[in-house]
């Protein structure tokens, strides 16, 4: 079976194809299938934008969808950037980004934060499907890493003391979206058989 992935972020996309890879025959992408539109992400939460995305890509190619909304959440910030992590300075850059996170965390020391990921997987037929992962970590002030994207060089992760981008070869098994799609595979023979 085909599967579409929701997205143009390229580092998403790699993350996805490494983990649902041998689970589905082919998996394409908005761009493969000559869908240049973007997406609107009109929802409050990550299930609703992951819905509005697996449902939209859904309905234009008549594919199995998976629409992946995820972010930062940090407790002394009320949960923000949240749903608006990706263009939290207004920018969509991921430099500026962590500049605005670390100028509104100054003076605060409750550093708690969360990654936070809801997969849907919307099949042919139109049925959805979503799954929920989180990670737990703290901010860290000055970056550390050269690898993952977002946020990552700031998410430091208690248990393992690096920060994501210092930990390339167990993102893929410990971070918020391996941990959503890690339950929608266990679901997948009966979601899609």
């Amino acid at each position: 079976m085909e599967l579409v992935i929701a997205s143009n972020n390229q580092n998403k996309i790699k993350e996805i194809k490494a983990i649902l890879g041998k689970y589905f025959s082919n998996i394409t992408t908005l761009n493969d299938k000559n869908i240049h539109q973007e997406i609107p992400e009109t929802g409050t939460t990550f299930l609703e934008n992951a819905l509005i995305k697996a449902r939209t890509v859904n309905s234009l190619t008549g594919c199995a969808a998976l629409g992946d909304d995820s972010g930062l959440v940090v407790h002394a910030l009320d949960g923000t950037p949240g749903v608006y992590s990706a263009r939290y300075s207004g920018t969509g850059d991921d430099f500026k980004n962590n500049e605005k996170l670390i100028e509104n965390l100054k003076g605060i020391e409750n550093r708690k934060a969360k990654f936070v990921s809801v997969i849907t997987l919307a099949k042919p037929n139109g049925e959805t499907f979503s799954f929920e992962g989180e990670i737990l970590g703290e901010i860290v002030d000055n970056p550390r890493g050269n690898t993952g994207f977002g946020y990552d060089p700031h998410f430091y992760v208690e248990e393992y003391q690096k920060t994501l981008a210092e930990l390339p070869e167990l993102k893929n098994k410990i971070s918020h979206r391996a941990k959503a799609l890690e339950k929608l595979k266990r679901e997948l023979k009966n979601i899609l058989y």
